[in-house]
């Protein structure tokens, strides 16, 4: 059995799975040109997703299965995918922890000022007419009630927030006060005062929100993306915020990453910019290989009730 990875594996991670599978070949290089040489043995790829193309799965003539050990799968070659016999799997749900607390603060840096009382604090000035809110008593309106967002209201809970939600059936989610569709979603945009799109990349999400979304939207409300940056019209947010329809954004992904230096989302006080980072924890790396190894262990013994396996024809 052999195993390569272009996901750059931490040392001990990868000592820890050379000692556990004696009898599985491990080839661990840090991107995907260097597999280059081993693709064509392989039985499994471990990568992050963002350089594998159609021209590696072609050359990937024994290749099995694709561990993704990401969430995102917009930039997987699933068209080349779909034509094969290539199971591919993925790491969702070991975000849930790091994007949850990302969330909950920048709902309480927005509601307590946090930025202008540092920019206050660097400046000397002693000013306490500062219009401060509390979440308590807030609406909170996530698109995508999934791992993450699911965790994102169980959290929010905890301050005594109501929680509302959307999914693509309906379902009723643990830790949501009411569940909505894509076709009712103006109920969540019109009740949210915090409004955070988990969404992936998809052609039913892209630019689902545009101008006239954010006018349905209170005009103190808060809009955070943590998803994809493609899920909204960067423009018509620019517009909605200068014409004071929502009260400010927090944005984590966007159209183009890096985010240009030119460009006027960095100039604007009603937006918070990070540079894709909410995911970001030291238990990343261990907790996608958790999923790995749970789905190795179904692998060898040809099993078929692997965890996260993914549609190549939908894409998720």
């Amino acid at each position: 059995m052999h195993v390569v990875t272009s996901a750059k594996i931490r040392r001990d991670l990868r000592a820890q799975l050379t000692k556990r599978y004696p009898n599985v070949h491990f080839s661990f290089f840090e991107n995907i040109k260097g597999t280059e040489q081993e693709l064509p043995s392989a039985d499994i790829l471990i990568t992050y997703g963002e350089d594998l193309t159609d021209n590696h799965i072609g050359q990937a003539k024994n290749l099995k299965w694709i561990m993704v050990i990401s969430a995102g799968m917009d930039r997987m070659p699933f068209k080349a995918i779909a034509k094969t016999d290539i199971l591919v799997t993925n790491a969702r749900g070991i975000h849930q922890t790091p994007m949850a607390e990302y969330t909950i603060a920048m709902m309480l840096q927005v509601g307590r000022k946090t930025k202008t009382l540092i920019k206050q604090e660097q400046e000397s000035v002693w000013n306490r007419k500062l219009t401060m809110t509390e979440l308590k008593g807030k609406t909170l309106g996530v698109l995508g009630a999934g791992a993450i967002g699911t965790e994102i209201a169980r959290l929010s809970k905890a301050f005594g927030m109501k929680t509302i939600g959307m999914n693509r059936s309906g379902r009723k989610v643990e830790f949501f006060d009411h569940i909505d569709t894509f076709d009712n979603m103006d109920s969540i945009l019109t009740e949210a005062d915090f409004l955070v799109s988990v969404l992936p990349q998809t052609a039913e999400t892209t630019e689902l929100l545009n101008y006239q979304s954010f006018v349905k939207m209170k005009s103190d409300a808060v809009f955070i993306n943590i998803g994809r940056g493609t899920v909204i019209n960067e423009n018509d947010l620019i517009q909605a915020l200068k014409s004071s329809e929502i009260a400010h954004a927090v944005l984590d992904v966007f159209e183009e990453e890096p985010l240009p230096s030119s460009h006027p989302l960095w100039e604007m006080d009603q937006v918070t910019v990070t540079p894709h980072i909410s995911g970001i924890s030291p238990g990343y790396q261990p907790r996608a290989l958790e999923i790995f190894e749970e789905n190795l262990k179904v692998f060898l013994e040809d099993g078929t009730n692997y965890y996260n396996k993914i549609d190549p024809k939908r894409g998720y």
